[in-house]
């Protein structure tokens, strides 16, 4: 096992307005209530929940920077706050918000700091600098200050700077927060590609719904500081994915409706049957489809991922 929480807690003191002039009081919030689960090595996991569930947390208690009030975690034999030094050296972190490069120097002077800082030797550093500006299309960029790149070009860096060192694990923590379309799948691309060829694990904090769909098979959703689910991303759209959508093109008249479906849209040549999945079978529509339409094109289209975590979210309560 490479990653194990048992029973983690972590609680923060915040002060608040009373409505009595300037005094505020004290209070105590419970960002992490006995939260427990394990990882293995290789694993790409989703950490999903609502804002203030507890992830960001749970992400800096398990690279050292914050320490738990309670339980136990262990990071491949250490605990992270205590084995610091040896613990940053096998791990990499990339927080979208924020920057591990220094923003007036070109990125290159950054990455050079980073190997004396980890202390890696320059040929291993120019072997995995090279595997990093190709895998990521860096090429100038890596000559240009952090403060005259775009937001994508910038994240692309920040996800080479957090892997310079190699590490077996890398935390990402919003990685793609912003981000156009062609850079998503440049990062994406990239992190499916280290997962493969160097086996490192990846633990993914998001709110977009299509990263976790391109990257994970695991998910662990978080909310009010424990864990509420995990499990494949499969059994989520087969619990809460509701109804699905049967689009068909045809030609000639339409003799009629499907049983255990409703018409949503209809038009010349066209017209979608939505069904509960839990109810009819997407093949007893297909099967049933000749008697109705001279069908010429048909798809079964499945809710959106947001939507199906839209619902799971609201069955949960959080």
């Amino acid at each position: 096992m490479l990653i194990e929480l048992k029973d983690v807690g972590k609680d923060f003191t915040v002060r608040k307005k009373t409505g009595r002039g300037l005094r505020r009081e004290k209070e105590k919030i419970r960002a992490l209530d006995k939260l427990g689960f394990s990882i293995d090595r290789g694993e790409i996991v989703g950490y999903i929940g609502p804002n203030g569930a507890g992830k960001s947390t749970t992400i800096k208690i398990m690279s050292g920077i914050l320490v738990p009030d309670r339980g136990v975690c262990m990071i491949d034999g250490r605990e992270p706050h205590k084995d610091r030094k040896a613990h940053v050296r096998r791990i990499g972190v990339v927080f979208g918000q924020r920057s591990s490069l220094w923003w007036d120097v070109p990125v290159l002077d950054s990455f050079e700091l980073l190997r004396e800082i980890y202390g890696v030797e320059k040929a291993r550093y120019q072997r995995t600098l090279s595997r990093l500006t190709e895998l990521l299309d860096l090429g100038q960029i890596v000559r240009t200050p952090a403060r005259q790149l775009s937001l994508g070009q910038r994240m692309r860096c920040e996800v080479a700077a957090a892997l310079l060192h190699e590490p077996d694990i890398l935390f990402l923590d919003e990685p793609t927060i912003g981000l156009d379309a062609v850079s998503k799948l440049a990062v994406r691309s990239f992190i499916r590609e280290i997962n493969r060829e160097r086996g490192v694990t990846v633990i993914l904090t998001t709110h977009d719904m299509s990263d976790i769909e391109a990257l994970t098979s695991r998910v662990m959703l978080l909310g009010r500081g424990r864990l509420l689910y995990d499990g494949t991303l499969t059994n989520i759209r087969e619990r809460y994915g509701g109804e699905k959508t049967l689009a068909v093109r045809f030609s000639g008249p339409l003799r009629g409706s499907l049983p255990g479906t409703q018409i949503v849209e209809k038009g010349e040549g066209h017209v979608s049957f939505r069904f509960d999945p839990k109810e009819v079978s997407a093949a007893s529509l297909l099967a049933a489809l000749p008697k109705v339409a001279d069908v010429t094109d048909v798809s079964v289209r499945e809710p959106s991922l947001e939507a199906v975590m839209a619902g799971m979210y609201k069955e949960m309560g959080v």
